[in-house]
């Protein structure tokens, strides 16, 4: 048991590394896509939305389907889907064929990201101590590899098209060879469930999503939204209300991105330690300070200081919700997943939306404490993640 388990948690760091590796390749050709299929910037925001509604479509369909096949099925036809969806950005000639290619993208990404989670959260009750961090930081090393590769064909000149029907191949072999890694769902479930928690027949039938996983749903929507105010603004928030040079400002992001790696890679021990409220709580309290000291500095370095505690306070609140989610009820683990995933992905996609219109009547920084009050409302309502007598961590540790 010990060695398939072992075997199913470094099949699951692959299929994340996977992941970051193919939503990254896609990304670092965007600007090149954007040329060949003719579309403006203006054009592109709204295709993108495409993308996020296909992602949040293939959570929804294949969290039911991972419960009723399990995640060792779900997994690598997902991660076959998404490896081969790669490559239609880079064969879309307008805007029209660009915005098919996103959403059937999206939506192979949706249904590994569901999937993989629902997979790593049968990994962590096994090992019966939280491993799921680790699992989000190599999607971000997947994305670190993706620049890197990417970088090197665009400078060789090698066509989007070629690079991501490359990189399509890579992804369809690398979903083959680990699938038989991955855990069988009785294998998974080490840990005995209480009567008085295990779901009745009724319950079963009805399948109705707890109270419980819709507010853990909407604290991933707004951490995520934090997340996405990041991504998308830190860059010009050192350019346009600091005046920091672009390649100065440009470190704003790597801050924020780098202190979140490896915060993830650091957080699963923090959260065997002393749980996972106090991982939400204290890491969005910090968060908030970061964001704050951000927004109100007048001097770069400083700033740049603040995006970093804005990246590791949130570094690892995501992935505690999504695994306290998973082990609400391990014969829903797919459909929970599904519900915090989906509305945290909405958020992460709200972030620009959110922002930007509200610059029109306040500055930039100033933005940032809606998002401040978001990582407020998590601290004071961390509570929500404390476990149930089949949690992975003693009660007493959730004490702190």
């Amino acid at each position: 048991m010990e060695r398939s388990l072992r075997a199913g948690r470094l099949a699951t760091f692959a299929y994340f590394t996977l992941n970051g590796f193919l939503m990254g390749m896609w990304i670092v050709h965007i600007p090149a896509i954007e040329h060949r299929a003719g579309t403006s910037h203006a054009v592109l925001g709204w295709l993108l939305l495409l993308l996020g509604a296909g992602a949040f479509a293939g959570m929804q369909i294949v969290g039911p389907l991972t419960d009723r096949y399990g995640a060792r099925t779900a997994v690598p036809v997902s991660a076959a889907l998404c490896s081969a969806a790669v490559v239609l950005p880079g064969l879309a000639t307008s805007t029209w064929t660009l915005g098919a290619a996103l959403l059937v993208l999206g939506f192979g990404n949706g249904c590994l990201d569901v999937s993989m989670n629902a997979h790593a959260v049968q990994v962590e009750r096994g090992y019966e101590r939280p491993v799921m961090s680790a699992f989000h930081a190599t999607f971000s090393v997947g994305g670190v590899l993706a620049a890197l590769v990417g970088a090197r064909t665009l400078s060789w000149g090698v066509s989007p098209a070629a690079t991501l029907a490359a990189v399509a191949l890579f992804g369809l072999v690398a979903a083959l060879v680990a699938a038989p890694a991955l855990l069988r769902p009785e294998s998974a479930h080490t840990a005995e469930i209480p009567a008085a928690e295990a779901p009745t027949a009724g319950a079963k039938a009805a399948r109705r999503t707890p109270r419980r996983i819709w507010v853990l749903a909407a604290l991933a929507l707004m951490l995520m939204l934090c997340e996405g105010v990041a991504n998308d603004w830190s860059v010009l928030h050192l350019r346009d209300v600091l005046d920091a040079p672009a390649a100065t400002a440009a470190l704003a992001y790597g801050a924020f991105a780098t202190a979140m790696t490896v915060g993830r890679l650091l957080a699963d021990r923090v959260a065997a330690r002393f749980g996972a409220v106090a991982i939400v709580r204290y890491g969005a309290s910090v968060a908030a300070l970061g964001l704050t000291m951000a927004a109100l500095s007048p001097w770069v370095p400083l700033a740049l200081i603040g995006w970093t505690l804005f990246g590791a306070g949130l570094s690892g609140c995501i992935p505690q919700l999504f695994s306290a989610a998973g082990h609400a009820d391990p014969d829903a683990s797919g459909v929970n997943v599904s519900r915090v995933a989906g509305l945290g992905y909405l958020g992460m996609l709200a972030g620009p939306a959110v922002i930007g219109p509200l610059t029109h009547w306040v500055p930039l920084n100033l933005t940032f404490f809606l998002p401040v009050a978001f990582c407020v409302i998590a601290a004071c309502t961390a509570g929500i993640l404390r476990p149930r007598r089949d949690a992975l961590v003693p009660r007493e540790a959730e004490a702190v």
